[in-house]
């Protein structure tokens, strides 16, 4: 398989507020062409939820993989694994390109699939960091029909894939969700202490607190917004009630300040309701998915340091 040819910009001070400008890979201009359409595709993704109304139109998956990693002149195999209620589930296994720091599990987001996400994460062999990216049940290639508990198992199943691999150190296996895939990382984490440490990026409290601010920005009462969202949503595997379950393994809540999507309170609500050690970043000037474009040297520095607060 071909190597990836570009570097990874130098490091900043964390505390460095401002914007770094320094290109992200040579996979940035795939990512300015697909972001766009990934948070579209979400935004249709909670028209479809909070009006049609029903847990299985939560998720809006996409059956094409617009590229693989090659594209990217990154090195990578395919993974295929299956859940304990026996759907085939779809990855790609990314390898450091240095003897590996640790393995990252990756859980992406609700729309489109792995070949539009692993755009926010394709750094991480660079990091020296392994990567498993892989689609829950209905996208990309993956068998099934996605539903939340599905999701879970799904999170479940990469992992007993990732403690099967021999390049794997068992000991440190480390979880990052963003925005759909926070909250199936933070369930996945809560269950399975083989999880080292935790990062997630927009995440949200509950699945009906979501829908319900949502609706009540669509010009609802909030009493009625919050009743019609009990209606159509079911309550599990809610973030804000499995969060305080990683303690005492590092988390890092990383939300965007100008996020239309998954609200920057909810980041500051679920890092009230975690446990130490903790850490919240609030990315200022961005919106949903826009994190690692605006603050690159900051998000990645941020990711390294809380996985590697296991050592």
């Amino acid at each position: 398989m071909p190597r990836r040819q570009a570097k990874v910009p130098t490091a900043a001070s964390p505390g460095d507020s401002s914007p770094a400008k320094a290109p992200l890979s040579r996979g940035r201009k795939w990512y300015r062409r697909i972001k766009w359409s990934v948070r579209i595709v979400g935004v249709g993704v909670l028209i479809a939820v909070y009006f049609v109304g029903c847990d299985d139109r939560f998720y809006l998956p996409s059956r094409t993989l617009e590229l693989t990693p090659a594209d990217l002149n990154l090195r990578y195999e395919d993974a295929y694994f299956s859940t304990t209620d026996g759907v085939r589930l779809h990855g790609w296994f990314l390898p450091a390109r240095d003897t590996p720091r640790g393995t990252v599990l990756h859980f992406h987001g609700n729309a489109a699939n792995i070949s539009n996400h692993v755009l926010q994460v394709e750094w991480l062999p660079d990091r020296a960091y392994n990567l498993l990216v892989f689609d829950y049940r209905g996208y990309g290639i993956s068998e099934g029909k996605p539903t939340r508990a599905g999701t879970v198992r799904d999170g479940h199943a990469a992992l007993d894939y990732l403690l099967t691999r021999p390049d794997v150190d068992r000991r440190r296996i480390f979880a990052f969700g963003q925005s759909l895939g926070g909250a199936v990382a933070i369930a996945v984490a809560a269950e399975r202490q083989e999880i080292a440490a935790v990062a997630v990026e927009s995440p949200f409290c509950t699945y009906r607190g979501i829908a319900a601010r949502h609706l009540a920005r669509a010009m609802l009462p909030n009493v009625v917004a919050r009743s019609l969202a009990a209606a159509l949503i079911s309550h599990g595997h809610e973030p804000i009630e499995l969060i305080g379950r990683i303690a005492p393994r590092p988390l890092l809540i990383v939300g965007a300040g100008d996020d239309a999507i998954c609200f920057v309170d909810f980041s500051r609500e679920l890092f009230e309701a975690a446990g130490e050690p903790r850490e919240l970043w609030i990315a200022d000037g961005v919106g949903h998915f826009g994190v690692l474009e605006g603050y690159p040297r900051q998000m990645m520095d941020r990711l390294v340091a809380c996985f590697e607060r296991t050592r």
